[in-house]
């Protein structure tokens, strides 16, 4: 673990007694005291603070940012209101994702959060095909914290009120704890909540000052991978990756009409002809998800088939588990497209035997954000 990279929290972790493991070159904590399963049910009931500041946080700034940025990624940026956010991923020319971001506008810069393991790739590939029009820049003096559940609002409000005025995918600039950060309303548990940018040396007392309120319990890696998957959201490297398309890995929703076919600036992107074609025409497999019959969960790589002896592979599981909010194993993964209609029963092989699961639609417990 010495050779590991630290976030700002890590002495805090470790007083909270988390057990800690390597993620994305860096120590994060998995789990505390409570465990991954309290973890998760606490944060879908009251707030869970997450430290993610392993993330990348990356400035874009300059006359055209947003267009500029909209040739590497297929979303609409330019037609993004000032201080509001959204989804977008960087594209390769095959038309498969190179990395999942939030992108927000600031009024003179686009403020991006991408994934811990692309980071440097993500941000070697704005510079490369980018500057010197616009500038590149990586913040690294702040720490990024989230504050996630249905208490989120409550909590966050009483060290600023001006908190419960945002809405789903806001962005606003608040003085928190005295420290200034950079905030918005969004997250990856499916829950509504914040995620906190905060100068380094203010992170441990703002953590601190959120952790006081009776509400709020640390929360490790383990439950907010299980609570992202209740909530049918994809993880980078696994359910989403350079061989997935964005109409493969279910994410349509996300490339706005503007950017498509007959759109006022369609294409444009790396991998246009492949993902404008396949957002007209559909998909050969498709990005589903799975409730495995029983209480065994079904975890990443199983094999899934279409009927319960021979045939062909006909796709794989990505990302699984025990769901402790639905009390049941879920599951998500790939399936040929004449298998990816809810309802359809498929086939996981596990130790060589062949359990039956039903696709089904996500996310398998239902979104709270506040619209």
């Amino acid at each position: 673990m010495s050779d590991l990279l630290q976030t700002p929290l890590h002495d805090l972790h470790v007083r909270l007694g988390a057990k800690m493991v390597p993620f994305a070159g860096y120590a994060m904590p998995v789990q505390y005291g409570l465990g991954v399963m309290k973890e998760h049910l606490h944060t879908r009931a009251k707030a869970g603070l997450f430290d993610v500041s392993h993330m990348g946080q990356v400035i874009v700034a300059g006359e055209g940012a947003a267009i500029a940025l909209e040739s590497l990624i297929p979303v609409d940026i330019a037609g993004l209101a000032e201080n509001r956010q959204r989804y977008g991923f960087f594209t390769n020319e095959a038309g498969g994702i190179t990395d999942d971001l939030m992108l927000a506008n600031r009024s003179d810069h686009i403020f991006l959060v991408v994934n811990a393991a692309c980071k440097d790739a993500d941000i070697a590939h704005m510079k490369a095909h980018l500057e010197p029009h616009v500038k590149v820049t990586q913040i690294t003096d702040r720490a990024l914290l989230a504050l996630q559940g249905p208490a989120a609002e409550t909590v966050l409000s009483s060290l600023n009120p001006a908190a419960a005025e945002m809405s789903f995918m806001d962005v606003a600039t608040l003085t928190l704890n005295g420290a200034e950060c950079w905030v918005s309303r969004s997250g990856y548990t499916g829950e509504d909540g914040y995620e906190i940018s905060v100068p380094n040396d203010a992170a441990e007392a703002l953590a601190h000052a959120l952790l006081d309120h009776v509400d709020v319990e640390p929360i490790g890696l383990g439950a907010r991978d299980s609570l992202r998957l209740e909530g049918g959201l994809c993880l980078y490297g696994h359910d989403i990756d350079t061989g997935t398309t964005p109409a493969q890995a279910a994410l349509t929703w996300a490339i706005q009409k503007v950017r498509r076919t007959g759109g006022a600036r369609a294409g444009g992107f790396p991998g246009a002809d492949v993902i404008l074609a396949e957002l007209e025409a559909g998909a050969p497999r498709k990005r589903v998800g799975l409730l495995p019959e029983g209480r065994a969960p079904m975890r990443e790589g199983v094999p899934l088939y279409a009927g319960a002896e021979g045939g062909s592979q006909i796709g794989t599981i990505t990302s699984g588990g025990f769901g402790p909010s639905v009390e049941a194993p879920v599951a998500m993964g790939y399936v040929t497209a004449d298998f990816a209609a809810p309802d359809t029963k498929v086939y996981g092989e596990l130790r060589g035997k062949r359990l039956p699961l039903t696709v089904t639609k996500m996310p398998f417990t239902p979104a709270n954000f506040k619209r």
